[in-house]
């Protein structure tokens, strides 16, 4: 590009002089337009609100609202990522796994290394590992999307319920359930290859204490009528194990009916959606206590020396030599954005529902968890959720309001998760060296462009295809299902509609569920105990349980075979390369994980533009994820369900 563009200077001699050409291109620049990238890459997760109300729902919502809503909720993480910079980019323990994986990448593509005998360089192996991950998911992506979920206990016993409940990947407890498709190993945990193996095993034990031990127990004990529903799955059902007709229970004025609520019944969820539920709650607890007690020391004499000269790392050091973004830069987005979401929130109410003080409790709540967050997101790669606390605050408080139960999880939730996706980046440039206040500019236009881009898609497959995220409508094989639309869905009935006090609370079935906020505190209380009762024993110190209970918070729309996948790479990579072939994982396991992620997203835009654009689906007995049908029967005598057999 430097050869082709011209080299001309603009405005020469002023004070807007600039080039489109200032010279060969070079790692910098090319992490910079990462960071630009990376301010867009992720999901917004604020078109689940506009999805919610208008396809779900099917209530108003205009696009200027909409854009509002986006803008805000996006924006809102600058302010407090610019309140913790000092805790979560400056300390060297704050060591951010992920973004080794990008600085191995811009390494391997940039410095000129000589080949070693008998082996390649880091481009090299880049470049062939990104060729066979570029031409293998055409497989998983479009000729054989069954290698997304290989469960073959279901091929075994076609017949068998119980077979399909242990073995489906996609609607049942996974045992030896397989995937061979990058996209859905890395989609909710992130990449195998830049989890720590503490991390992995912490995942592990998570993953298995909830659904080989927890699930199947209380499911085959019937707590709470398990048997009735599904063993896995988010759906919303009555009491006779039936999908609950959620618009029966809506008033004109968008809120709950409570004569009609009475007349339908109490709604339900399977066993596992309420465990996953407290597992959520004890996550929660667990993230604050895990911090106060490991973290809070460095937390405190961090906070003493912020105005005084201390003893810094040299990535720090080294940066101190840039022109650095001054902290009121980040306070005036701050209060300008939630000034703005007052008035969003306040003058179309009618489409929004939520009160000016529910503003400002979602930012009192994010700014409250985004340090302990952020401290376990930072040295473990996993990032617990605070979504379902958000949802059972405003619930309460609240109650009857689904939009305003929503919107305020976004502004709660999502505004500390993108503060500390600014964080991450805000370190992948301290790694790099890159000048704080490029990076600034490049995340905050990079945020802007990807609402704008992702709300204006989100509008027009909304109002292009027919019957988008209605399963009942849309054939098996069709991409348009919404997995996650639908938990937020569901969650948005729970939570704000029929309110956490008719489930959760003295008026609900699910009251004993709180208990797990209890147990999500205790628990990392004991491993303190014991690491200091055991101080020799150093794995002590590694059991994570803010990590270990959060491993489930995104199950479903994450399904078991997205973490038997996950583990099992992340055990090869983390534990054997790592122990065996140390030399061959420094150099090459962050290249390869890259690479990976790489190949795989061009061939699935390719794909994409090609052929799902077009339409072009191929139809055969391997175009059909995980194959066992039966995973969501019932197994409760005289339950009916469409398509299951009747006992």
């Amino acid at each position: 590009m430097a050869s082709v563009l011209t080299d001309r200077v603009f405005f020469q001699g002023q004070k807007w002089e600039f080039t489109l050409n200032p010279g060969p291109f070079n790692v910098k620049e090319h992490v910079l337009i990462t960071i630009f990238a990376n301010s867009g890459a992720g999901n917004v997760y604020a078109i689940h609100i506009v999805s919610t109300i208008r396809v779900f729902y099917k209530k108003n919502m205009s696009f200027w609202v909409a854009l509002l809503v986006v803008l805000t909720t996006q924006v809102l993480g600058f302010g407090w990522a610019g309140l913790f910079r000092r805790y979560l980019v400056e300390p060297a323990a704050m060591w951010w796994p992920h973004n080794l994986v990008q600085v191995s990448l811009f390494r391997a593509l940039h410095e000129k290394e000589e080949r070693p005998r008998g082996g390649l360089t880091r481009n090299q192996f880049f470049l062939i590992a990104f060729t066979c991950s570029f031409a293998y998911y055409v497989l998983p992506g479009y000729l054989f999307p069954m290698l997304s979920s290989l469960s073959w206990v279901c091929w075994i016993f076609p017949a068998s319920v119980l077979a399909h409940q242990l073995g489906s990947g996609l609607h049942g407890l996974g045992i030896g359930a397989i995937g061979l498709d990058w996209s859905s190993i890395s989609s909710y945990l992130g990449s195998p290859l830049a989890s720590p193996w503490f991390a992995t095993a912490n995942v592990a034990a998570g993953f298995a204490l909830v659904m080989y031990v927890i699930t199947p127990v209380a499911y085959w004990l019937n707590v709470y009528k398990a048997k009735t529903f599904p063993i896995f799955s988010d759906g919303l059902f009555t009491s006779t194990g039936q999908s609950y007709n959620i618009s029966a229970i809506i008033d004109p004025n968008f809120r709950l009916d409570i004569d009609a609520y009475e007349r339908e019944g109490p709604l339900h969820i399977s066993t596992f959606f309420a465990i996953n539920y407290g597992v959520n709650f004890a996550c929660l607890t667990a993230t604050v206590v895990h911090v106060l007690l490991f973290n809070g020391r460095d937390i405190w004499e961090l906070s003493k020396s912020a105005f005084q000269e201390k003893k810094t790392d040299v990535h720090t050091k080294l940066m101190r030599r840039y022109k650095q973004v001054p902290g009121w830069w980040f306070i005036c987005i701050l209060v300008a954005n939630i000034a703005a979401t007052i008035f969003t929130c306040h003058y179309y109410n009618d489409q929004l529902q939520l009160q000016w003080w529910g503003v400002l409790l979602a930012c009192g709540l994010a700014l409250f968890f985004t340090l302990p967050v952020g401290v376990i997101y930072a040295t473990t790669n996993q990032m617990p959720a605070l979504n379902v606390i958000t949802e059972y605050i405003i619930g309460y408080l609240y109650p009857g309001y689904p939009a305003a139960n929503i919107l305020f999880k976004v502004y709660g939730h999502i505004s500390m998760k993108q503060g500390i996706n600014f964080l991450e980046d805000f370190k992948l440039g301290h790694y790099m060296k890159i000048a704080p206040r490029a990076m600034f500019m490049a995340q905050v236009v990079g945020t802007i462009i990807a609402a704008l881009v992702h709300l204006g898609t989100a509008w027009w497959l909304m109002s292009t295809i027919p019957d988008i995220c209605d399963r009942a409508l849309l054939p098996a094989e069709s991409p348009w299902t919404c997995p996650g639309d639908h938990v937020f869905y569901d969650a948005s009935v729970i939570w704000g509609l029929v309110g956490p006090r008719r489930i959760f609370g003295d008026l609900g079935y699910y009251s004993a569920i709180n208990w797990f906020f209890l147990a999500g505190a205790i628990a990392p209380a004991l491993v303190w105990l014991a690491h200091k009762a055991f101080p020799t024993k150093q794995w002590i110190r590694l059991i994570t349980m803010p990590v270990l209970l959060g491993t489930v918070v995104n199950m479903p729309p994450a399904t078991a075979v997205n973490f038997t996948s996950w583990i099992l790479i992340g055990f090869a990579s983390g534990f054997v390369a790592y122990r065996y072939y140390r030399g061959w994982w420094s150099r090459h396991n962050y290249v390869l994980s890259g690479a990976l992620d790489a190949g795989l997203a061009f061939m699935a835009v390719i794909l994409y533009l090609c052929l799902g654009m077009q339409h072009v689906h191929l139809k055969w007995w391997g175009s059909t994820p995980d194959g066992c049908p039966l995973a969501s029967c019932s197994t409760e005598p005289g339950v009916l369900i469409k398509g299951c057999p009747f006992i």
